[in-house]
């Protein structure tokens, strides 16, 4: 590329709401990387729940469902625009997209220039680099910044990291939400060698992720699937795949393993199965949860909880450093992605429908028009 354009490709999120939101436009502007920014062409971005539910600002305390299809395509209509992202209100519009993969090509002055002409992936969790351990002044990459769902996109070049891999485009923009979500639900679950974890939902982006790095990290894994998907979950690397929602899940448990309870339960599920999943906790055990796809509002026994002596984490917010970790596994062939389809940039309401419907396995990513 010899000159950079002045109007781009983009897919701007208008408001809270439905997928109608969501506005596709040839003649958004370029933007100019100011500071220590980099311009990144947009090779690919993975989509992921946040997306959705930030469109439909299901983050809102007056949501109750969980992230069902009607209500992902939508909207909740009890929102109010204040209440809808995952931490502050939003500001419109927007361009969301995370899970980006693609080259630098231009930077600010203020940047590493080292970094031009390399492909790269984005550390999706923006920080104050005066105060980075700070969880109160962090920020979403495509929620509190415009993201990747555009043929280009800018950022500070602390949060982007250069790559060298023999995988796709499409493949790496699998990676970035799906598994620093997974490795930091069981960084804070302390999994470890020897560990029994537990996933539900495993056929989505984060669940798959989970049994990777669960194994990665010398546990093993009882992944919770529908049965269309689970010969496709048993080759991710789980050890025992039981159906999505068991009517006994100890039942079920102990008749798979031999063992009626496990050390960890890493949930992005939530709903009608969760007391389930917290009586299955062995004494001492760990339950972590980064999502709840099926529903926030859940039937809490606090006497499961201190009489077992059960930890309980939340994942949300990153710790500096893990991201490069992470690409140090997919530079070394430790993970692998899991690529269910791609579509073009243009298609992202249909892309979010089918996402939408839960009858794929692994990651869905968008294709904005080459430049």
């Amino acid at each position: 590329m010899t000159e950079l354009p002045k109007t781009m490709a983009a897919m701007v999120l208008t408001g809270h709401g439905g997928l109608d939101m969501l506005e596709y436009r040839e003649d958004w502007p370029v933007p100019v990387p100011e500071g220590d920014e980099v311009l990144i062409a947009v090779g690919a971005c993975g989509m992921n729940n946040t997306d959705i539910n930030t469109r439909t600002g299901w983050y809102s305390k007056t949501v109750r469902e969980g992230t069902h299809a009607e209500g992902g395509a939508k909207g909740f209509d009890e929102i109010t625009e204040e209440s809808g992202g995952w931490g502050a209100g939003l500001n419109f519009p927007r361009i969301q997209g995370a899970d980006v993969c693609g080259r630098v090509v231009d930077a600010g002055p203020e940047a590493d220039k080292s970094l031009m002409g390399k492909r790269v992936l984005i550390d999706t969790w923006l920080r104050d680099w005066s105060d980075p351990m700070n969880m109160d002044k962090c920020g979403y990459y495509g929620s509190e910044s415009d993201g990747g769902y555009a043929q280009f996109t800018s950022v500070s070049a602390r949060q982007v990291h250069a790559i060298e891999s023999g995988l796709s485009d499409a493949e790496l923009a699998t990676f970035a939400t799906s598994y620093v979500t997974a490795e930091n639900m069981l960084h804070r679950a302390n999994v470890g060698d020897g560990d029994t974890v537990l996933v539900p939902g495993a056929s989505g982006g984060v669940g798959s992720a989970l049994i990777q790095l669960s194994k990665r990290r010398g546990a093993s894994v009882v992944a919770l699937s529908g049965e269309s998907k689970a010969d496709q979950v048993r080759d991710v690397g789980a050890d025992w795949v039981l159906p999505r929602a068991p009517d006994d899940l100890r039942a079920a448990i102990e008749a798979a393993t031999g063992r009626a309870e496990v050390d960890v339960v890493a949930d992005v599920v939530g709903g009608d199965l969760w007391p389930q999943m917290i009586e299955v906790l062995c004494r001492g055990g760990r339950y972590t949860c980064a999502g709840a796809i099926a529903g926030p509002i859940v039937e809490f026994d606090l006497r499961t909880f201190y009489l077992n002596d059960h930890t309980y984490t939340g994942a949300t917010i990153v710790p500096p450093g893990m991201f490069a970790d992470l690409v140090g596994y997919i530079e070394r062939g430790e993970i692998k992605p899991l690529l269910a389809k791609t579509w073009p940039l243009a298609e992202l309401r249909e892309a979010q429908d089918a996402f939408l419907q839960k009858s794929h396995v692994g990651n869905f990513v968008v294709l904005p028009p080459e430049v």
